[in-house]
Order: structure tokens, then sequence, then C-alpha cells
């Protein structure tokens, strides 16, 4: 993980303003920093997007390839994810761990029934069916990385579309797979029990949410938090050398609920109205 080194001061000074709810950047502990959220910005994917929150930069596409269904669910698709860490801090220090890391929370958030209805990718049980392979590309670390890729990869899924196919059977019994060419004939994904992460760092006796790189320095532990847009958590994971007491664990949940729903209220808000502006809508695009 992208680190900055503190002087003890600094610590105690960061340390002390989160105990009195006021951060450093002057928020409170549980506010997040202006995240800016842009989706289908890469040309040649099913579905793309980029998340900035603070100097946390995340690219996702998300590119759908016919395959064929897994031997254990032969009437689903599934969904395949690698993580990049093309920022220069990672180069050579532990990029490869983090990626692998990255890309396991995510296949444990998408590990359930409810996550993404993955039926609807089964083209025809055990011979065919759609696998959407997430890229995620880490652009720039600063801080929090976790949440912000897990909202990037819920707007790219939002933005994702797949075309519509038709099998064709002859006389013969043999199978033809015809694509739709209309753009519009394509089926989109329900992101409506896709979860995001909130992490939740402990400063001190206090938690706080979207931690900078300087607070993740002064926290000895944290709690990774995978929640729906109704509050529902899907599963927890604890990262850090520190331990976490109970009571702690049980606060730390209760506000990744609160501050989850009004995430996912926010994101899902973003995405529509951006949407709904259609071709008229300016294009930062990626070099923006």
């Amino acid at each position: 993980m992208a680190s900055v080194t503190l002087s003890e001061a600094e610590k105690v000074y960061i340390v002390h303003g989160v105990q009195e709810d006021l951060r450093v950047d002057g928020r409170g502990c549980e506010d997040y920093r202006c995240v800016e959220v842009e989706t289908d910005v890469v040309s040649n994917t099913s579905g793309s997007a980029r998340v900035k929150l603070g100097h946390t930069d995340i690219l996702v596409g998300v590119k759908a390839e016919m395959g064929t269904p897994k031997l254990e669910k032969p009437n689903e698709g599934y969904l395949e994810f690698f993580v990049d860490c093309a920022t220069p801090e990672f180069e050579g220090r532990g990029g490869d761990d983090l990626g692998t890391e990255i890309a396991n929370t995510l296949y444990r958030i998408f590990n359930n029934k409810s996550s993404v209805d993955l039926k609807t990718l089964c083209i025809s049980p055990r011979e065919h069916c759609w696998v959407l392979y997430v890229d995620v590309l880490l652009l720039e670390c600063g801080g929090n990385l976790f949440d912000a890729i897990s909202i990037a990869v819920k707007a790219a899924l939002f933005n994702t579309r797949i075309p519509r196919v038709r099998v064709l059977e002859d006389e013969e019994g043999s199978k033809d797979i015809e694509l739709s060419d209309d753009p519009y004939d394509c089926i989109r994904l329900s992101v409506e029990n896709v979860p995001c992460i909130v992490t939740l760092c402990k400063i001190g006796y206090r938690h706080v949410v979207d931690a900078t790189l300087q607070e993740e320095a002064c926290s000895l532990a944290s709690l990774l938090v995978s929640v729906t847009s109704k509050g529902v958590v899907t599963c927890m994971r604890k990262v850090g050398k520190g331990s976490l007491d109970p009571e702690s664990i049980f606060e730390m949940m209760e506000t990744g609920k609160r501050v989850g729903k009004v995430l996912h209220a926010s994101l899902q808000s973003v995405v529509h109205k951006e949407e709904s502006l259609g071709p008229k809508r300016q294009k930062v695009g990626f070099l923006g």
C-alpha cells in the first residue's frame, strides 16, 4: 500500500484533531472528500468508468466476451477481475501483491447470489455464457483505495451494455449464435444490489471514513465493510497490524451501514443524471 512518512508531531496533530471530529482538511469523521464519477470513458469496452476521490484516481473497463459456463454453475455467466497498479509508487514495491489483494476482495464481494444476477449472463446452459472481464487500473493513489475502486466498478457495471444474442438451432440440432448488431439492442445489468466498500480507519479511540494517506499512516487497524444500497453488510475484512475490540467493530459496522447508504444514493443519482444527458453530455475524457 502506498504510504507517507510522518513525524511524531504530525501524527499527534492528526490524532488529536480526529478525537475532536475535526480532520486536517476540515471534514468530520463521517465525511467523504468530493467524489468525481464519469462513465463511458474508454471506447473499446462494453462499459467503463473513472473515479477520482481526492488524489486517488481509478479507471475501470468492462469487456463482455463469450465463454463456457463453469461446471458447478452451468446456467450462469461470471466475472473475472484484473487489477493493474500503474502508479510509480508501486513499481517493484508490492504492486503485484496489492493488485492480487484488491482482486481477491472484489471476488469476495461478488461471490454471492445477490450482487449481480449471473443467470442473465447465460446464453445456453453448459455451452455458452458471457464472461465479464473487469479491468481495474490504479492511476494515482491518495488514500482509501478500496472505496474508490468499488465505486468505479459499480459505475462501470451500470454503464455496461452486452449485445443481445439469439441461439438458432438447425434440424440436425447444431446451434448457431447470432449477435445483434443494433447498439441499442442490448442487455443491461441490474446493479441495484452491487455493494460498495466503506473503509473505516481506527485513529485513536475514534474511526474515520475516506482516510487520506496521512490519516492511514496514523491508523493501526481498519475495517473494510461491504454495504448494499439498503445498508446490508455483505462481508467484512480487517486490515492492518492492530487489533479491534468488539465494541469498536460494532460501532464501525453501524457507521459503515449509515455512510454506505448515502454513498450509494449519491452514486446512483450521478450515474443516472449523466446517462439522461445522452450524447449531449460534455465528456471530460480519459486525459481531461
